[in-house]
């Protein structure tokens, strides 16, 4: 059989592969973007689930709208109204099969094979798996502590055709880094320049633990933005439910129309069941608790990295999010470090799949949330004692 060039030209997700060997239960592990499974909340989804059918019946069982369920996009305008002051309505979302689906339609809607895609580096390696599936050709920008290196962002630019860059702007995964708002207004500045569309994927946004909570680059300010959000990591990530904001009309159009293509319309059941969830139970209060066990997971891994890391090896302070990133000396291989630390059954992920040109890279992403402060403890003295 012969298959598309695309799908032979696109990696497999490395996460999803290493995580296939990580069952045992003996291995500590690292290396899942895995929300705490304490977090999610069982009874009242249960109470949500019940009361959506006594109140709805059949609706949940039958085909809806693709634009996803009317009254879950109204809670979610009414939401980045009060909490960002943006102008969103209803007919503005579009509700996803989780933002990987927002990510797939995005690259049907405005790639063709051969255009520029810029990405953070290091980036998501949900976007690059889902962008390459388009065939484009990727641009990378270095990732500082602050945000996208300005300079090297205005340089390819200046020179390339970009279509479209993807950000995640707060408690970046890989790294837990967060743009700060000076960057943010510089961005934003110079990407007004250019006929770009801009993606800030915000999974992580209401896991702040440290810090006060920013404006978006674009979101608000750029005809051509593109916000995507999730009740993956604050709800469930079982359900698959995220969405899509843009202001752009013709944009959503097209976005709709390859939902159809792909899907006819996300599960609606799970969409009935989330609104009566965020109309029933105190939402807010929830997501502090969530804040203030990762907050705990992740001083726990500072501190034992601390403690047991040598010296050679830097690592971020995120200030919310699930993840940190660790940098060894130059010129190891985070890649090679694996087995060995597989050996000492603990497991992380090598930063190889973060990045779309480099390979045998000296860094490695580090996942806090889905471990106890023992196990946390643990899991880093074993992966000190091979650094």
């Amino acid at each position: 059989m012969k298959y598309s060039d695309r799908i032979l030209n696109t990696p497999s997700s490395f996460i999803r592969d290493i995580l296939k060997v990580l069952d045992a239960p003996d291995i500590i592990s690292f290396a899942g973007g895995l929300p705490n499974p304490v977090s999610f909340p069982i009874d009242a989804l249960k109470n949500a689930i019940d009361e959506a059918i006594r109140k709805n019946g059949s609706k949940l069982f039958q085909y809806a709208t693709t634009e996803g369920y009317l009254p879950l996009r109204e809670l979610i305008a009414e939401k980045y109204r009060k909490k960002f002051g943006l102008d969103v309505k209803p007919e503005d979302i579009l509700i996803t099969n989780g933002s990987q689906q927002a990510l797939e339609l995005i690259g049907k809607v405005l790639l063709n094979k051969g255009d520029k895609v810029l990405m953070e580096e290091p980036g998501y390696l949900g976007a690059i798996q889902a962008f390459s599936l388009c065939e484009p050709d990727f641009l990378s920008v270095t990732l500082e502590e602050d945000g996208l290196s300005l300079e090297k962002l205005e340089e390819v630019l200046k020179n390339n055709p970009v279509k479209l860059i993807y950000t995640v702007p707060n408690f970046q995964n890989p790294t837990g880094l967060t743009y700060s708002m000076e960057k943010r207004k510089a961005i934003r500045e110079l990407v007004s320049k250019y006929d770009i569309a801009l993606i800030e994927d915000d999974p992580y946004g209401e896991l702040r633990f440290r810090g006060e909570s920013l404006s978006y680059i674009g979101a608000g300010y750029l005809e051509n933005s593109i916000l995507l959000g999730s009740f993956s990591k604050t709800v469930t990530p079982g359900m698959r439910l995220g969405f899509l904001i843009t202001r752009n009309a013709q944009l959503m159009r097209y976005l709709v129309t390859a939902k159809q293509g792909s899907d006819l319309h996300t599960n609606i059941f799970t969409q009935y069941a989330i609104h009566e969830y965020l109309m029933s139970n105190p939402y807010e209060e929830h997501v502090r608790k969530i804040v203030e066990l990762y907050r705990t997971q992740a001083d726990s891994m500072l501190d034992a990295m601390n403690r047991y890391f040598p010296e050679t090896v830097s690592y971020t302070r995120p200030e919310g999010g699930m993840f940190i990133w660790a940098t060894l000396p130059e010129g190891q291989s985070a890649l090679e470090l694996f087995p060995k630390a597989m050996e000492q059954k603990v497991a992380f992920v090598p930063g190889d799949p973060f990045y779309v040109s480099k390979r045998n890279v000296n860094t490695l992403r580090l996942n806090y949330t889905n471990a106890t402060p023992e196990i946390i403890a643990e899991g880093i003295r074993r992966l000190g004692s091979i650094l």
